[in-house]
């Protein structure tokens, strides 16, 4: 059977997610330190991170079929993400592979779940447009970091109408910039959407970012949920009240559960509300991906909170 027919016979992934992939290394800290101070961590987790990579985790954790592309360098740390990826049951056959160190980040998280983070990357350069195939069949939904945006560009030139494209925009920078009008969803932190904006308030930013992005927007608050704007509407969605460990990784975790739930074509306040779940749950253990739940953990934990809830309740009216 030749390649072609090979490829003709693949399912097709229901997402790919495209960007920056590091390995964590999480220190559970009393208390983030002052200038010269030295301090004693009670825990240290290691994981693999990176925004791409973490959200690609939970969308393999939801059963659905995704895949990850992006860097890991050729080291230790490298060896131990992609193994991380391959457990998961992560397409892995667009990592790409090099000389460059696999970036870290330390991370060092207080008792109330709130981190500081430290990233170390030497890698310089992107991965170019060839790099990166539109897998054959077409994902159903494609999700950008923004820190690969060459081979972001390339795919979206290259995808059918009817994939759905996501931009996960952490923070300004070029890849951000140059990917957020070519998407259908802008998915952006506060600090990316107040940023952009110039201003302190997220409902005008909100205002702002659907204006100049002219596509679906989401703002994501942490404790305070998130806003946002669809389809000639929008509205709020509040954040679950939980006891957080660490919240690393729990923005990681909403991006890929909402590029999830798109993918199964589900109601609009419904993908906000359970990507909302998944995110609450990263954040009751440590690490970005140790509470990351599958599908029968993510429905026990809204079954037991009661929640029936339609688009309606959503709309600001």
């Amino acid at each position: 059977m030749s390649d072609t027919q090979l490829q003709s016979r693949k399912p097709a992934l229901d997402v790919i997610c495209v960007g920056h992939a590091c390995y964590d290394l999480v220190f559970n800290v009393p208390k983030h330190l002052e200038a010269d101070e030295k301090g004693q961590a009670d825990q240290l987790h290691c994981c693999g991170g990176g925004p791409a990579a973490n959200a690609a985790i939970a969308i393999a954790r939801l059963g659905l079929s995704v895949g990850f592309a992006g860097y890991l360098g050729i080291d230790v740390f490298g060896e131990r993400h992609l193994q991380e990826l391959v457990d998961d049951q992560v397409d892995t056959s667009q990592v790409m592979r090099g000389p460059e160190p696999t970036p870290l980040s330390v991370v060092m998280v207080k008792p109330d779940g709130r981190r500081s983070l430290v990233n170390y990357r030497t890698r310089r350069f992107y991965m170019d447009a060839g790099q990166v195939n539109l897998p054959t069949p077409a994902p159903k939904v494609m999700l950008f970091d923004g820190h690969e945006p060459h081979a972001a560009s390339a795919l979206i030139d290259a995808k059918p109408r009817e994939t759905q494209t996501v931009l996960d925009a952490g923070s300004v920078h070029a890849g951000a910039l140059k990917l957020m009008q070519r998407v259908d969803y802008l998915v952006a932190s506060e600090k990316f959407a107040c940023q952009y904006a110039e201003t302190s308030d997220a409902r005008t930013a909100l205002d702002v970012l659907a204006r100049q992005a002219g596509c679906s927007v989401v703002i994501t608050l942490g404790a305070r949920g998130l806003v946002w704007q669809h389809a000639g509407k929008r509205g709020a969605c509040p954040a679950f009240s939980i006891s957080a460990v660490d919240t690393t990784g729990a923005g990681d975790a909403f991006h890929g559960a909402f590029a999830a739930f798109l993918a199964q074509r589900r109601p609009w306040y419904d993908v906000l509300r359970s990507a909302s779940a998944v995110a609450a749950l990263c954040c009751r253990k440590m690490g970005a991906r140790s509470g990351m739940p599958d599908q029968k953990m993510l429905q026990r934990f809204l079954e037991r909170r009661r929640i029936k809830l339609d688009d309606q309740n959503g709309m600001d009216g």
